[in-house]
């Protein structure tokens, strides 16, 4: 019998524009932007954590890694300490089309050529582990698409991409509509909003997930997972909505695997005002971080501010009232003002998936968090009906540092109205 094949596909620039305040890096403009914004990529290195925890659970020896080339795959697969078998990629995948953008004054230009990739089953060289490129290729959904393709012909029995929503429907237009061929996947969640259902929670619980599947030994079986992005549309009417492009079948682990984000419900006005009280009863007078969505911005409208529904704003609260002195900002800004802290950071679970940090709030880093005073100074904003809508499922962390995510976990305090207090599990 050959070793179990699992492909890794990256998207370079997933997830760059989230701690700059950007949202999505959708064209090469916005990937510019981010980086002069101080924006660093982030997908590699995910998809290193994520091939590290499989490594964990299946022998080197024992596993075949392809991959494409350079920072669409093969960085990470070294950084993991694996050897890839990178696959040449048909037209201008990961070549003509592609530029690179220096981040750092001392990064190197990050090899997007492909110049001596290896045909699928290959022997590749044995080399030392390497870092995660420090530069930013700027990749099309062609690229993506192209890659998707070569691994899946190349025929591997598991195929991992590191992106967010936008990479997900990329890979969802290379497969199959339907058919028994369709070959099975898994996302490393390196994107900023992951609306999808197709992505495990975090890169070391996509590794687990990949583990157990291709090892066989669990009794892991697929299931169409809906792969979904933000509607636009409904966002510039005031709304946080979802659209459906399709399904992809993805190993069915629950507790690693992403739920698929509901519709967001605005709180009551009873239940808006409730919470407002109860926050500006907790935080006082001085300033309030406020993350994204439609609870903190109904919350904030009860205390008389104008909060923008997908960025972190800063607020600040003096006799129950509050007024927005920074609207969507990013990691940089948010610690600037914070200063040597404390300071209150209010958030609200996204509905149906429960995550806390690390989906649409990556501005509120670990540095912010540190900055701000850490689990103490999180303020947990959610009415009682949507912490009922999950179903006892806990809320979830991706923080990016798994200490700091190990420090939030437990039980947090969740306010649902005016003194009115639940204490509900978080984990990692």
């Amino acid at each position: 019998m050959r070793r179990p094949r699992v492909g890794l596909v990256v998207n370079p620039v997933a997830g760059l524009g989230g701690r700059v305040g950007l949202g999505g890096t959708d064209g090469p403009e916005r990937v510019r932007r981010a980086v002069e914004l101080g924006a660093r990529p982030l997908a590699g290195a995910r998809a290193a954590q994520a091939l590290r925890a499989l490594r964990a659970r299946l022998a080197a020896e024992d596993l075949e890694v392809l991959t494409a080339p350079g920072p669409m795959g093969a960085d990470a697969v070294r950084a993991a300490g694996l050897v890839p078998v990178v696959v040449r990629v048909a037209g201008a995948a990961v070549g003509d089309d592609t530029t690179t953008v220096a981040v750092g004054s001392n990064a190197a230009s990050a090899d997007a050529t492909g110049a001596g990739a290896a045909s699928a089953g290959a022997t590749a060289t044995p080399t030392a582990p390497a870092p995660v490129a420090t530069a930013s290729v700027i990749t099309t959904p062609a690229h993506t698409t192209s890659a998707v393709r070569a691994l899946v012909d190349a025929g591997v029995d598991l195929l991992l991409f590191a992106g967010g929503d936008g990479t997900a429907r990329d890979v969802l237009r290379a497969l199959p509509a339907e058919g028994s061929e369709r070959c099975p996947v898994l996302g490393i969640p390196t994107g900023v909003k992951m609306h999808s259902a197709v992505f495990a929670v975090g890169p070391a619980a996509a590794g687990e997930v990949a583990g157990a599947w291709l090892d066989g030994s669990g009794g892991v079986r697929l299931r169409d997972a809906e792969v979904m992005d933000r509607d636009e549309g409904a966002l510039r009417d005031g709304r946080v909505a979802s659209r459906l492009f399709g399904w992809l079948p993805v190993p069915d682990v629950p507790a690693r695997v992403q739920q698929r984000k509901t519709g967001s419900t605005a709180a009551t006005g009873d239940a808006s005002t409730g919470i407002a009280a109860e926050v500006a009863g907790r935080v006082g007078e001085g300033p309030l971080v406020l993350g994204p969505g439609t609870t903190t911005r109904a919350v904030a409208t009860a205390l008389g501010a104008d909060a923008s529904l997908a960025g972190v704003d800063v607020l600040a609260l003096r006799a129950g009232r509050a007024d927005v002195v920074a609207r969507d900002t990013g990691e940089a800004e948010l610690l600037a003002r914070i200063g040597a802290g404390p300071c209150w950071i209010g958030l609200s679970p996204i509905g149906g998936q429960g995550f806390l940090l690390g989906r649409g709030n990556q501005q509120i880093s670990p540095r912010v968090l540190r900055a701000a005073g850490g689990r103490d100074r999180l303020l947990v904003l959610c009415p009682e009906h949507k912490l009922a809508a999950l179903g006892g499922r806990p809320l979830l962390l991706d923080t990016g540092d798994p200490e700091l995510d190990a420090e939030l976990s437990g039980y947090l305090p969740v306010l649902t109205g005016h003194r009115r207090v639940s204490l509900y599990p978080a984990t990692h």
